[in-house]
Formats: structure tokens, sequence, C-alpha cells
């Protein structure tokens, strides 16, 4: 076995909506993903000893436990497919925690495929993949797809997405807030026992004007409403976005990131300006 250096990319949510609480206590969600490239996480693979796991994470040691996603998907790969290679793993995380953008679970993913590639007869099927990773998280398994995709259930029931944002510009925004999921989905129950209130991701007038990909009219996240009550900063952000000409601005997951597209690249830049002056980290990304 070689090294190895993989990246593990980011996802936003085009959309995500709640549709209410299984028998078993989860949401069934209805959701849209699309990979991002930036930010992204860096995982170096390095041979170790037989059947051990080590992880080092220099930025978040807290990270450098057998809880990471990291060593589960090692643990459950091995004891699925037999396959369990001693590697020493080196995560250099990127992908802000607590922003919705799915960076545990993609380098769960990201470590699964490159088990999977070393496996050899051992390899397992692409269902048998979905599975495995499904039972890692929600998010796992979209992050074997190789586009975007629509996802119910949990998050485990995919289909590939006809999804074209190509020529637009994706500006995401990373505050430094952090939101924990649970208490986002018990916030979301706690107000939506009867009918949802939905925050529209677009402006009024652009629903019409300027026709979307991504049928903005159609488009919603269950979790502003929640999320903005308690982080007004975020309802602030989408805002901005909108005012400099997004196409689209929304949450990513429970937040605390957003993110907005736009069609013209200076509208673009104006948003980047705009919040990097209120001290908000972004990222630009020319989708292709």
């Amino acid at each position: 076995m070689e090294s190895a250096t993989l990246t593990a990319p980011a996802k936003i949510n085009l959309h995500l909506e709640i549709l209410g609480i299984r028998s078993d206590g989860y949401h069934e969600l209805r959701t849209l993903f699309h990979l991002i490239p930036m930010p992204c996480d860096i995982i170096k693979i390095e041979p170790g000893v037989d059947e051990h796991f080590f992880i080092r994470c220099p930025e978040r040691p807290e990270l450098e436990t057998t809880s990471n996603l990291l060593y589960k998907a090692w643990k459950r790969f091995g004891e699925v497919s037999g396959f369990k290679p001693g590697i020493f793993v080196t995560l250099t995380k990127r992908i802000p925690m607590g922003g919705g953008l799915g960076g545990g679970s993609s380098d769960a993913a990201t470590l699964l495929k490159w088990l999977n590639s070393e496996a050899g007869d051992k390899a397992l099927s692409h269902n048998d993949m979905i599975a495995l990773a499904a039972s890692l998280g929600a998010d796992v398994p979209f992050f074997l797809m190789d586009g975007p995709a629509w996802a119910e259930g949990i998050g485990e029931k995919l289909v590939p997405a006809a999804i074209d944002l190509s020529g637009m510009t994706l500006i995401l925004a990373c505050p430094d807030i952090h939101v924990d999921t649970a208490w986002a989905f018990k916030a979301w129950d706690e107000k939506n026992g009867s009918p949802k209130a939905h925050e529209s991701l677009t402006s009024p007038k652009l629903g019409t004007k300027n026709p979307s990909p991504v049928s903005p009219p159609d488009m919603t996240n269950d979790f502003e409403p929640v999320v903005f009550e308690k982080h007004a900063i975020l309802r602030e952000i989408k805002e901005i976005l909108l005012e400099h000409g997004a196409e689209i601005a929304a949450m990513s997951g429970s937040g605390a990131s957003l993110f907005g597209l736009f069609r013209d690249r200076g509208s673009s830049a104006s948003a980047a300006r705009a919040l990097e002056n209120k001290g908000i980290e972004i990222y630009t990304v020319d989708c292709k």
C-alpha cells in the first residue's frame, strides 16, 4: 500500500425540506445536494501498523478520537469487507464544523472510496457502499455520488439530479457560528408541529426576471426560520447576498454557512466585498 493524499469536498443544500418525524424518531427529509470544491478537507494516508488506525489533526486535536467519522468509516469497512489495513491518517480540517457543509461526512465517504479502491477482491458493490455509508450518517451516502442528487428518507435514498449551474458564481459565507444539528431539529419540532413557515430563497422580483436552472420559487430551507431567530446575523448575510444580485441565497443544511448564486461576476464580487467588510469568511467558486 502506498501513501495517498485525498481531497474531501464540501456540499451545499440547494433545497431542504423537513417532511416530519418518522416512527424511529428520525426526521424525514427531502433535500437537493450539490458538491462544491471549496472549502475542502485534506486527508493524507500513510501505511501504519496492521489493523490499527491512527489519526492526527493538528488544527483540531479534539478530533483525534475513535468518535471521529474517519475512524468509524475505517472500522465499519473492515467489518463489512474483511479488508482492514493499518493506516496513519493526517487530517487537515478546512471545512468549518457546524457550518452545514458536511465536512465529517465528506471525510468518511472519501476514506471509504479509497479503502474500496485498495480492497482488491474484497471491494464492495455500489449498493453495499451506500448501505455502509448510510450506517455512518445521513449525509455520507451523497458523497459517494459523482454529482448533484435529490435525497429522501434520512438522506440515504438518492436520485441523481439534472442540475446545471455552469456559468454561475457561488459565494459561500462562513460566519464564525456553530449550529448544532440536534438543536436545530428540536427547535424545528417545537415550532412546526403543524404548518411550516418557509423562508424564500429568492427575492420576489428574481423569480420571473432571472429564470434559474434550479427553479428558485420552489426552493426552501426549513431550518432557516428557527436558526435565523437565534442568529440574526445569518438573516443579514442572506439579505446582503440578495441585495447584491444573488439569484438564490440560502443557508446550507442546518447552518451556519450560507451561499448565494450569481449570474453576474461583478455582482458576486460586490457581495463578497460587502461580506468581507463585516468580517465574514467567504469563498468564491466558479461553477462548472
